[in-house]
């Protein structure tokens, strides 16, 4: 007979995901380092020069690890333009309400709620664990959909918060802004630089594939990585989140409505986010964007929470 995993498996998963990603980040980055630049150098030297590469890459990954933990959650909800709104706001005080609700029905402590203003139709949730959890919605979803459909979407973010998603979610995106900030400065020192000898050509010719392994991990490493990582646990939240609300067709009938318009403005230029919300809140990409998709197709996530139906 198969096991039925339980919310408890969910987060001893996410736990494991969370210390499996942590150590994979450099160890990928310095394989990725060593196989670029023995392009342009013997191997001994390439060995050597990734050996000298390891060390300040795990001093980043220790120093990406602790801004993740302490300012992660406050770094996506600025990426998308997020304000707090609170139980005295007369706008918004039914929402707060709400997500007051859905997490008393989850058995969990009430998170902070953000409003996007945004007319796309879209949610996340972020934070380190369920006590200092944050719930942002946008003013297209507050604006578009019903209560019992606003409470299935706040569900399925409470699932989120409840299964410690959140916490791999905040590495992912924080690390991947390490990656990019870095990237950019080394090909900021690659133009300015000149070079006039051959030994600062070939230290050039080094930063230049410590450049591309960065390229090469932003671009591709970490898009595989996230889409491993978001795709299954999309369907555990939009279970979980119809067990919280006891309504899987509330949450169906939000999900149709926001595939029509989850676009978020402020997000477009954030791919690293596009994870951690409901559906992508990016413009529709060709072929090679739905195959590296984070977000299982709407089309299924509707089908499984309609079969839930008794």
């Amino acid at each position: 007979m198969k096991k039925i995993r339980t919310v408890y498996d969910h987060i001893r998963a996410n736990n494991i995901k969370t210390a499996i990603l942590v150590i994979l980040f450099p160890i990928i980055f310095v394989a990725l380092v060593f196989l670029f630049t023995w392009i342009v150098m013997p191997m001994n030297d390439a060995v050597n020069t990734a050996v000298r590469v390891a060390v300040p890459t795990f001093a980043v990954c220790i120093i990406w690890t602790l801004i993740s933990w302490v300012f992660g959650d406050s770094m996506m909800l600025n990426m998308a333009g997020a304000k707090q709104i609170n139980n005295t706001d007369p706008d918004y005080k039914y929402i707060y309400k709400s997500v007051e609700n859905v997490a008393l029905a989850a058995g969990l402590p009430t998170p902070r709620v953000y409003v996007i203003n945004d007319s796309g139709l879209n949610a996340f949730a972020t934070g380190r664990s369920p006590r200092d959890a944050t719930v942002a919605l946008t003013r297209g979803i507050i604006q578009k959909l019903d209560r019992v459909e606003l409470e299935g979407v706040i569900a399925h973010e409470m699932s989120h918060i409840g299964n410690r998603d959140i916490r791999l979610d905040m590495f992912i995106i924080t690390g991947i802004g390490v990656t990019v900030f870095i990237a950019d400065a080394l090909l900021r020192g690659i133009t300015y630089s000149a070079p006039r000898s051959d030994e600062k050509n070939n230290s050039a010719a080094v930063i230049m594939m410590v450049w591309l392994a960065f390229t090469v991990f932003n671009v591709i490493i970490t898009p595989v990585l996230r889409m491993a990582i978001s795709r299954r646990r999309e369907y555990a939240a939009d279970a979980c989140g119809a067990h919280i609300t006891r309504n899987p067709i509330a949450l169906a009938n939000a999900l149709r409505k926001i595939s029509g318009n989850s676009t978020v403005k402020s997000l477009s230029a954030q791919s690293a986010m596009a994870s951690v919300c409901i559906a992508n809140p990016l413009k529709r990409r060709a072929f090679l964007g739905e195959i590296l998709a984070t977000h299982p197709p709407v089309e299924q996530r509707i089908k499984r929470l309609e079969s839930m139906v008794i």
